[in-house]
């Protein structure tokens, strides 16, 4: 089989679709292993700083990439014409959710429609964005068979088709794309054996599954499993507190039993584009079959919660020194959705901002990852980060900790700040412990 030649000696071409957090680091490790990577994308800023070997995103290093560029390996296009370059192409666009919570698959359907626009026979194409069990088989198929007219194109022979989830952790320091295993399922026998023969040459392990279907409730299963682990600690830390009982002290002893539990922490909200949507693509399918999933809505219900939760406790903590929320002046830590990273999807600090807003509070923000907040579906704040010194931490009422960045200076804002709540329990974790200092 010639793609597979073409792989074993590295000289398939590499395209990726989708020059994000996903596509960036995937098209890296093809190009250290010395393929010749295509990194497709509509936002030609993007196309413009790769090819010069530049960065945008905070946690990937700009090295790493000047070294893939100038090497030849790595070349940025918004030339979609050029997909018929590529041997392999892998989808790597976002699947959010609309506003009803229901799955919006325009940006694969819109990647599908160009992709069948050049297709070619012998070649393999990949979803690896998050979806619904079915999507390959119903949405993809029909339209790469149809792209070859009147004489259709047969799937394991003419192209190959396959899902394998993305598994990305922007800036986790233990595992990077290529150590973390890949799981593989593909439409036919042949389509997994190319899909996996193309992850094997860069990621230390291909799990194949029986099919895509597999393959994408694989990657759910994963995300349910945090979402509705984190609602139970959430809930938890409420049920807690009303009897005065410290939910981070509870999770540090139950941490020392060495089995059958893993720890879980409370929060703001949930962020990223994985845990706070991921479970609704499965309940979205579910109806079709006419089966509801209480537990996972139930948990979406609990995580949704948090934000508002948060600003319940400003307002009673506001309230024990004679001050209402409504006028006063709020000072939000960190505005990514997890510590020491830029990255702003579904980041619960937007939610935030909003409630304390319709709640009368003037607010602000400081995360220096962040330096103005980015427009986003859902929200446009013309806010830029603010310059944290004494003066200027003394003015707010209340400093909310949303996002514990390890480049905050604790310290100097707890000796500094009026009141503080804290989120995430980061400023005890450092030592700090201060009667103005109250946790949620």
């Amino acid at each position: 089989m010639e793609i597979l030649d073409k792989i074993k000696n590295k000289k398939a071409v590499v395209g990726i679709v989708g020059m994000g957090y996903v596509g960036l680091p995937l098209g890296l490790a093809f190009a250290k292993k010395k393929f010749n990577v295509l990194g497709f994308d509509l936002d030609n800023r993007k196309v413009t700083l790769l090819n010069k070997g530049k960065g945008y995103l905070k946690h990937i290093s700009e090295h790493k990439i000047k070294e893939a560029v100038n090497s030849g390996y790595l070349n940025a296009t918004s030339d979609f014409s050029r997909l018929k370059e590529a041997d392999a192409i892998l989808i790597c666009v976002p699947t959010p959710l609309t506003e009803h919570r229901e799955p919006d698959m325009s940006f694969v359907e819109n990647t599908s429609k160009t992709i069948a626009k050049f297709l070619r026979k012998g070649q393999l194409i990949v979803l690896e964005s998050t979806t619904y069990p079915g999507t390959t088989e119903e949405l993809l198929l029909t339209m790469f068979e149809n792209a070859g007219g009147k004489n259709k194109f047969k799937v394991g022979k003419d192209f190959y088709l396959a899902f394998s989830p993305e598994r990305e952790d922007p800036n986790n320091p233990d595992f990077t794309t290529a150590t973390i295993p890949k799981v593989v399922g593909g439409i036919t026998s042949q389509c997994s054996k190319v899909a996996k023969a193309l992850y094997d040459q860069v990621i230390v392990k291909t799990v194949l599954v029986s099919s895509p279907r597999a393959a994408e409730a694989t990657k759910l299963l994963e995300n349910i499993y945090r979402s509705v682990n984190i609602a139970l600690v959430n809930e938890l830390k409420m049920v807690f507190e009303r009897m005065n009982i410290d939910i981070w002290e509870v999770i540090a002893a139950a941490s020392t039993k060495p089995f059958g539990f893993k720890a879980f922490y409370p929060g703001p909200g949930l962020g990223g584009h994985c845990i706070p949507i991921d479970p609704f693509y499965l309940t979205w399918k579910a109806r079709e079959f006419e089966i509801s999933t209480r537990f996972i809505e139930l948990a979406g219900e609990i995580n949704t919660y948090q934000p508002y939760y948060v600003v319940e406790k400003s307002s009673e903590v506001l309230n024990k020194f004679k001050k209402t929320l409504n006028g006063s002046k709020v000072l939000i830590l960190g505005a990514a959705y997890k510590k020491d990273i830029d990255d702003m999807r579904e980041s619960p600090s937007l939610k935030l901002i909003e409630i304390y807003r319709e709640k009368g509070a003037t607010v602000d923000y400081y995360d220096p990852l962040v330096p103005r907040l980015p427009k986003t579906r859902k929200y446009n704040y013309d806010l830029k980060s603010v310059k944290l010194t004494k003066k200027k931490i003394m003015s707010y009422d209340l400093v909310v900790l949303s996002t514990d960045h390890s480049i905050f200076n604790y310290k100097f804002i707890a000796s500094n700040a009026k009141l503080i709540l804290d989120s995430r329990n980061a400023f005890e974790t450092r030592g700090i412990k201060l009667r103005k200092i109250f946790k949620t």
